[in-house]
């Protein structure tokens, strides 16, 4: 059997907000679209480009911003460097002038209100998050491109589908769960020892380290960015921060000087359950608010799920004692290959498994990492990962107006709590006793895809998003 080679940086990519599937994941399919254009050397042909968004990339686009995402994509803009705080302006730009400056050098042509389509009815078989590329040459020849965002930001274009064909040999090939017990029983090495192992494939231990502990900058500071920025969530449903009212009540008015003060005022009000929970959901909401207002955030694995594992880390540096490299290191190697088994064995997209491929596998991740650090063994590890998704499967993904907001921001906290229960349970139980593995629990998840309505897959078209009656009005 073959095995995909994933990376934990494929699973921890650093973007903007507010979706991996409908923001991130086109605006790469419109940097691939371009570097494709000039593979082929006419780039600088193209007189006008249309672009048509199928399935749920059309009914919930615009709240996600996907026709946002490919406006910058195709502008050539990088989501890991882009200065968040130009994307309005640059979104006025281009629908006042009609003007687009393809890959920043060659300006065509484009009303984003006419060339951007919006394909409600429309779906395509191999995914329900579809956008096709079409293009008119100034010599009249036409061209067309079709992608795929298939959550958490990855991208496959159609008729390029195996991709798996020139994919390096890792020295620990893993495809489930029963493969990574497999490699850690024969070596003695613990899960994030064998994820290292295999990360020195792509890249030497000192970059690996280095791209992990960014990777953590970047979370922290979206913490940190969340729980200080007040005001109302973009979109229309008017939703408020919470994140900075939370953290300023928890802080009793104590004055601190950026984020490691803060984080050290944290840990003077000691570990009570309610300050520790209280501070868990503050985490978590911090992040999400960030992802809903076009915020830099990491997919872990996804956008949607971008709180939980930023806020068990955060809680395990502040309350654990876990805040040395090593530890953070282990935390996010050990998650990272939690994330691409469910990957693999499932989904990690809401528009073809619903929320409980976003929040359930986050969960499931930030679990695992967490016992590994505690202290469990490798079975316990996977045993927490699988007590975490076990209780998120048939999760729907149904959000109200399309935005990334309710109820998507309050799971975060509730995927992260559920992580440190299963850890805690996990930790404190014998894996001979478990009835359930993690790999069957995988299984199970992609059967419950399989057989869930598509109305609850991130569609808005049913839950919460029909049963609340709340008119948008643009903010």
């Amino acid at each position: 059997m073959s095995h995909e080679a994933i990376s934990i940086f494929d699973m921890f990519k650093i973007g903007i907000g507010p979706s991996s599937s409908h923001t991130l994941g086109p605006w790469k399919a419109a940097l691939r679209f371009l570097r494709s254009l000039d593979e082929k050397n006419i780039l600088r042909y193209v007189e006008n480009i249309e672009v048509l968004l199928y399935g749920s990339l059309a009914k919930t686009g615009i709240g996600h911003g996907t026709d946002v995402a490919v406006q910058l994509g195709l502008s050539g803009d990088d989501p890991v460097t882009f200065d968040i705080n130009r994307i309005a302006a640059k979104m006025n730009d281009i629908r006042d002038t009609k003007k687009l400056l393809l890959n920043g050098r060659h300006e065509i042509d484009f009303d984003p209100s006419a060339d951007i389509e919006f394909l409600f009815a429309e779906s395509l078989p191999f995914h329900p998050n579809a956008l096709t590329f079409l293009v008119r040459l100034s010599n009249q020849e036409t061209l067309a491109e079709t992608y795929y965002s298939i959550g958490g930001g990855f991208v496959v274009k159609e008729g390029e589908l195996d991709e798996g064909k020139n994919q390096p040999t890792l020295p620990f090939p893993i495809n489930t769960a029963n493969d990574l017990l497999h490699w850690c029983m024969k070596t003695g090495m613990s899960i994030s020892e064998v994820v290292m192992e295999n990360e020195l494939t792509w890249r030497s231990e000192k970059e690996v380290s280095e791209q992990v502990m960014n990777t953590w900058r970047v979370m922290k500071e979206c913490i940190y960015r969340g729980c200080h920025t007040e005001g109302i969530l973009p979109g229309g449903l008017n939703v408020k921060r919470r994140g900075f009212l939370l953290n300023k009540r928890l802080m009793n008015d104590r004055t601190y000087t950026g984020y490691n003060n803060w984080i050290a005022h944290i840990r003077e009000g000691g570990n009570d359950f309610k300050y520790t929970l209280d501070w868990v959901s503050c985490f978590a909401l911090a992040v999400n608010e960030e992802n809903a207002s076009f915020g830099r955030v990491v997919t872990a694995p996804t956008n949607g799920a971008a709180g939980v594992i930023p806020a068990v880390l955060q809680y395990y540096v502040s309350f654990c004692d876990g805040g040395n490299e090593e530890k953070i290191i282990q935390f996010l190697l050990t998650a990272g290959e939690i994330g691409s088994i469910f990957k693999k064995g499932a989904t990690i997209s809401a528009a073809m498994g619903g929320c409980q491929a976003e929040i359930g596998v986050s969960s499931a991740m930030a679990a695992a990492a967490l016992t590994e650090c505690m202290g469990g063994t490798q079975r316990q590890t996977l045993m927490a990962a699988e007590i975490a998704m076990e209780h998120h499967l048939g999760l729907t993904c149904d959000p109200i107006g399309g935005l990334v907001q309710i109820p998507c921001i309050e799971r975060n906290t509730m995927g992260a709590i559920k992580a440190i229960t299963a850890s805690q349970l996990a930790l404190q139980s014998s894996p001979d006793f478990a009835k359930v593995s993690l790999d069957g629990v995988i299984r199970t998840m992609w059967n419950t895809a399989l057989d869930m309505n598509s109305k609850y897959k991130e569609t808005a078209d049913g839950g919460l998003a029909v049963n609340i009656p709340i008119s948008l009005s643009e903010c």
